[in-house]
């Protein structure tokens, strides 16, 4: 289907520089096409960061037309026919008309150029992608009906979906992202395929898997994408933790359904995050991942109890340790990893507090072990709470707020932040005649145990408590701290800080 684009019926203005490249092309004697997402996005009424072209002109063609037009440009995607660039705030990519397979036990594509715009948009993900407009003319070309599923929100492949995952299995993650981002559905062929070549997407590389997988998670909609992997089985591939809450089901009702709890959890937690501005700004992947796995640790933890009751002891460790694997094995970096698992680690600890009170001591500890994650863990927790009990509900919600109160007054006492002892390294020397080395390490965390015990103390107070604490050591203490003074030579050695 080919027909000129009313600009105005999809409420988007077309940007100079898109016209200016498309004439350009033209007048080199070449065809451009906006393509995919950007044009997508124009019956969505959205805004595309990034433009996509695609053209009849080879890689050293399109070169030789932009080279002096782009602000800049770079050959990186050459090798797979695209030249990318910037133009007056801009990032464009224009590639040649192509058609690309994997083969059967590839984790790379097999690159061959097309010669048309047809044969380029039939090889495309889905046909909500599969549209282009041609440029400067904004004739749209839409052959496989990208408009009317749209309209319909349901995502659909140009041929068939067999073929479509069998050049490229990521689009079956791809499917499940568009779910997330766009709240659609998948056509029940879609569906289809996906259940019977789910396990084809172990050829894809875990970087391309875990991209996808983290705009799924950022996604408006994460729990459709979540229910589309573990429904057509691509998560028992992706993320098998998460498909194993399913088979958690109770039979006998002794508690809640594990994994539609993770999933309410997870949209719980999206709705607490702030705008740019504030303490968490959304879309939090860090947030929302550890909202989807906090419960990972049950299915090995589950145990039946004398009476009746069910048990999920030190769910929260093992959970932790299960979601840190599976975030390595896709390849995620250490501090995401570490930040995500800390949450899982975290997230049963306030309810200590809802059921006997803490002292300030108990506060200062919960603070310092979230540290930078304070604000996220205040929203697991309270996004953990799905019963459906109001009176149980509100008194969980009446406690985390009366911490969060206690917090608050602290912090204005305190340094909750950064809490440290009241005496540094090298007071702790000076005042015990140590050099540095490992019993100084020792006296440090003695001291900021008093510290989180106690809170702040004066250097005199500080001092008293560490001498008492001295005096009771054992001789074999002094003895090491000489054999340390010996080996630190000129003091080079650090105090063993906590």
């Amino acid at each position: 289907m080919a027909q000129v684009l009313d600009s105005s019926s999809v409420n988007f203005q077309m940007d100079p520089v898109v016209l200016d490249l498309g004439q350009r092309f033209v007048d080199a004697g070449f065809e451009l096409s906006l393509v995919g997402g950007p044009v997508r996005d124009l019956f969505l009424g959205r805004v595309s960061p990034d433009l996509d072209f695609t053209t009849d002109a080879t890689p050293d063609q399109t070169l030789s037309v932009i080279k002096r037009w782009a602000d800049n440009f770079w050959e990186i995607g050459r090798a797979f026919g695209t030249i990318g660039m910037k133009k007056s705030g801009f990032q464009i990519e224009i590639t040649t008309y192509r058609a690309e397979a994997y083969d059967a036990d590839s984790r790379k594509p097999a690159v061959a150029f097309g010669s048309s715009l047809l044969e380029d948009l039939l090889r495309r993900d889905f046909t909500i992608n599969a549209m282009a407009l041609r440029l400067p003319s904004l004739e749209l070309v839409d052959p496989f009906g990208g408009v009317r599923d749209l309209h319909a929100s349901v995502l659909a492949t140009p041929g068939a979906p067999e073929s479509s995952f069998s050049d490229d299995p990521l689009r079956m993650m791809r499917a499940a992202r568009f779910a997330a981002q766009l709240g659609v559905s998948v056509h029940d062929d879609v569906r289809l395929a996906m259940s019977g070549m789910a396990e084809r997407i172990k050829i894809i590389s875990a970087e391309r898997v875990r991209d996808e997988l983290v705009k799924l998670i950022n996604g408006a909609h994460p729990r459709a994408g979540i229910d589309l992997l573990v429904d057509t089985g691509l998560a028992e591939f992706v993320l098998p933790e998460v498909s194993a809450l399913r088979l958690e089901a109770d039979e006998h009702h002794r508690h809640k359904d594990v994994y539609q709890h993770s999933l309410q959890v997870l949209e719980q937690a999206a709705s607490l995050e702030t705008g740019p501005d504030g303490p968490v700004p959304g879309p939090d992947f860090v947030l929302r991942f550890a909202a989807l796995m906090h419960d990972v640790g049950k299915p090995a933890t589950r145990r039946f109890e004398p009476g009746g009751a069910v048990s999920f002891r030190h769910h929260d460790m093992v959970g932790s340790k299960l979601t840190a694997k599976r975030m390595k094995a896709l390849r995620f970096d250490n501090d995401t990893v570490k930040a995500v698992a800390r949450l899982v680690e975290l997230h049963m600890r306030f309810y200590g507090y809802g059921e006997a009170g803490w002292t300030d001591s108990a506060v200062r500890r919960y603070v310092t072990d979230a540290g930078p994650l304070l604000e996220r863990l205040h929203r697991l927790t309270r996004s953990d709470v799905t019963t459906r009990n109001q009176r149980k509900a509100e008194r969980l919600s009446f406690a985390y707020d009366d911490l969060e109160q206690r917090i608050e007054v602290l912090a204005e006492q305190e340094s909750l932040n950064a809490i440290r002892p009241d005496l540094d390294g090298a007071q702790i020397m000076a005042l015990l005649g140590l050099k540095p080395g490992p019993v100084v390490g020792r006296a440090y965390k003695f001291l900021l145990e008093q510290r989180m015990e106690h809170g702040p103390l004066s250097q005199e107070e500080a001092e008293s408590k560490l001498l008492a604490w001295w005096s009771g050591q054992p001789e074999s203490a002094v003895e090491l701290s000489s054999e340390s003074a010996v080996d630190a030579k000129a003091g080079t050695a650090e105090p063993e800080e906590s």
